[in-house]
């Protein structure tokens, strides 16, 4: 008998703890989103509290700022989880230090760009569940033993499915995060790494086809910073990206930008995105809707 049926808990509660383990972390705000829409912050405390008695889960309190608690699962929970089939293999577990720490804010963000394509998805009858996106996708640049030095680590891997004209289209998403916590150089350098992954090989075949059937386009999200300053690091880090010479070369690699306001306040589906191969016009995360946008 697992802690679960011990302690009397549903089933479905291990949802949560599945969204906790795999995510690193989540809010109050995020797990409600998630997995309780519609229900009030009292019925969200009241759950999360049952399941942190259960020894599944616990809480860290931030220094200071919005969230002021950050859920995560313990050993214990993740454990359980991938024992009722809720994931597939055990995580990393991240204990209350690491939580908050340095990377608590980059971490809830991500997490909240990512809840933003749940909520359209919801809305749309598109498949999109709490487990749709991963955090910290290492993709090697290589084989052999140096493959874990080289390699580029995307802050999330989106798989969306969506419906249209009577198909099915499965939508893979590489997911950056910026805080503005670089120079606008250094990100652009970040992002042109993408096309060092789409020609890295091995086996005389491109190492992304290992994983997806078509190379994912790149969604940056930029955040941090006042609206003025990161339209313009935008646009910045576009024309920088225009000019940089492994990406000229490598046509094949598309990456979207857009604010994280935009994202979070209009949907992934709006559009709120300047495309690297598109300048001068707005697009959504798929590269349609085009409008003029001076903006």
């Amino acid at each position: 008998m697992t802690p679960v049926d011990r302690e009397g808990l549903p089933i479905a509660t291990m949802e949560i703890v599945a969204s906790l383990a795999a995510h690193r972390s989540l809010s109050r705000e995020q797990i409600g989103e998630i997995h309780m829409p519609g229900k009030g912050a009292r019925w969200c405390r009241r759950v999360l509290g049952r399941i942190a008695s259960a020894g599944l889960i616990d809480h860290a309190r931030t220094a200071s700022g919005s969230p002021q608690r950050l859920w995560f699962a313990t050993e214990a929970g993740a454990r359980a989880a991938v024992e009722v089939g809720a994931l597939r293999r055990m995580p990393r577990v991240l204990g209350a230090a690491e939580v908050v720490g340095p990377l608590q804010a980059h971490t809830v963000a991500v997490n909240d760009a990512a809840i933003s394509f749940l909520s359209a998805a919801r809305r749309r009858g598109d498949d999109f569940g709490p487990l749709a996106w991963r955090n910290e996708v290492a993709h090697p640049l290589g084989v052999g033993s140096s493959r874990r030095s080289r390699s580029v680590i995307s802050d999330g891997l989106l798989t969306y499915v969506r419906s249209a004209d009577g198909k099915v289209f499965v939508e893979h998403r590489f997911l950056e995060l910026d805080r503005a916590t670089l120079g606008v150089d250094a990100m652009a350098a970040e992002l042109a790494r993408y096309a060092d992954l789409y020609r890295a090989t091995g086996e005389e075949e491109p190492l992304w086809r290992r994983w997806y059937p078509a190379f994912p386009s790149v969604v940056c999200v930029l955040a941090g910073a006042g609206r003025d300053v990161l339209t313009r690091r935008r646009d910045t880090a576009l024309a920088l990206l225009r000019a940089e010479p492994q990406l000229t070369r490598t046509p094949e690699v598309e990456i979207r930008v857009c604010l994280f306001e935009d994202l979070v306040g209009r949907g992934p589906f709006a559009p709120i995105f300047r495309s690297l191969r598109a300048p001068g016009r707005a697009v959504d995360w798929l590269g349609q809707r085009d409008e003029e946008d001076t903006r």
